[in-house]
């Protein structure tokens, strides 16, 4: 319980002290330009924060960390050792083999795999692939929006095709797979945004004004990725609990909802109709089309969470052809239940 408890606050401690942090840059202190820059830091500053709480001020109290034993290869992978590794499996290496042979180990000898399960694994990267497919192109759509007034070309299929690529020779050496970032890559493209604030009706909105588009911030934020795995690992990583890390993950969740339309007509829902802020399609759409909408979308949202947090690993894997059949609900079901030209004004705020 105590555990628990600690753990409960060091998550909700990170989450409090980085939308303090990061709510200054609309607060009347320094300029605007300080502002900005001190909630740039909103997350670093809550972690190092709560790491210290929860890892010195109540060190009697054991919280879970990344160099708990539940985050630990065992034994140790080492590329070059013929060690027979225990996980379960075999070994396809005759050197192994024969190594095992001498020792008192559980490996196996490997053997090949039957039609089946290579037909299994197959349809199962069929699978992953519908996803990332997605993923990319929502990410590159909420990139590309309008609004950020990019100057530079889409490209859609080069990005596709980079990515399928990178993930061939990753699958190759069994490494993790690359894809899509979300809502990191809007978040991305809105750290290097000019914004200014316009006040409407009462209403304050931030306008991009440009975008300072370079390739330089991802190449040095993978390169401090790989070089934090050799200045973090062991150390200092093991000082930062894992409730920090939820905390950051709900940061990053709740700072991107004003950026959603879906989250904006949710909030709708709860506003008296004469205190609606001046968006575009609540001129256009009635209000019973709008909560019609926001409420078809919350049922799509509602059985897509279900599916994710569900403990049956098989259902889990039919997410990726649930986010497709909504491609057929949005352009056949939704338009029996609300005009058209609505729907278009609705999608066109995206």
């Amino acid at each position: 319980a105590v555990v628990s408890s600690l753990g409960t606050g060091v998550t909700f401690g990170t989450l409090f002290i980085s939308m303090q942090i990061y709510e200054f840059k609309w607060s009347p202190y320094l300029s605007s330009g300080k502002r900005k820059f001190v909630a740039e830091y909103a997350l670093p500053c809550s972690v190092l924060v709560m790491s210290f709480v929860g890892t010195y001020l109540m060190s009697s109290v054991k919280l879970e960390s990344f160099t708990d034993e539940t985050y630990e290869m065992s034994p140790v992978y080492e590329p070059f050792d013929y060690t027979p590794m225990k996980y379960g499996g075999c070994s396809a290496d005759s050197h192994v083999d024969k190594r095992a042979a001498s020792t008192d180990t559980d490996s196996e000898p490997c053997q090949a795999i039957g039609l089946a399960a290579f037909i299994a694994s197959v349809g199962l990267g069929f699978i992953v692939s519908m996803l990332f497919f997605v993923e990319a192109n929502v990410a590159a759509s909420m990139v590309n929006n309008p609004h950020n007034k990019l100057k530079k070309g889409t490209a859609y299929h080069l990005d596709l095709l980079t990515t399928a690529i990178i993930n061939i020779v990753l699958s190759v050496f069994g490494m993790p797979w690359m894809h899509a970032c979300l809502p990191t890559s809007p978040m991305h493209v809105h750290g290097l945004a000019d914004v200014e604030e316009k006040v409407e009706l009462g209403y304050v909105k931030e306008i991009i004004v440009r975008v300072r588009e370079t390739r330089v911030t991802t190449l040095v934020a993978n390169l401090l990725v790989l070089v934090s795995l050799f200045a973090l690992v062991p150390k200092p990583l093991e000082y930062i609990p894992i409730p920090a890390l939820y905390g950051v993950l709900l940061f990053i969740a709740i700072s991107s909802l004003s950026d959603f339309q879906l989250w904006e007509r949710v909030l709708l829902m709860l506003t008296e109709q004469n205190l609606y802020p001046p968006i575009h399609y609540i001129r256009k759409v009635p209000q019973k089309a709008v909560h019609t909408f926001t409420a078809l979308q919350l049922l799509q949202l509602a059985v897509l969470c279900g599916l994710s947090f569900s403990g049956i690993p098989y259902l889990k894997m039919l997410f990726p052809f649930i986010i497709i059949g909504l491609i057929p609900i949005r352009k056949f079901l939704i338009p029996k239940a609300i005009n058209e030209d609505h729907l278009e004004a609705l999608d066109g705020a995206h």
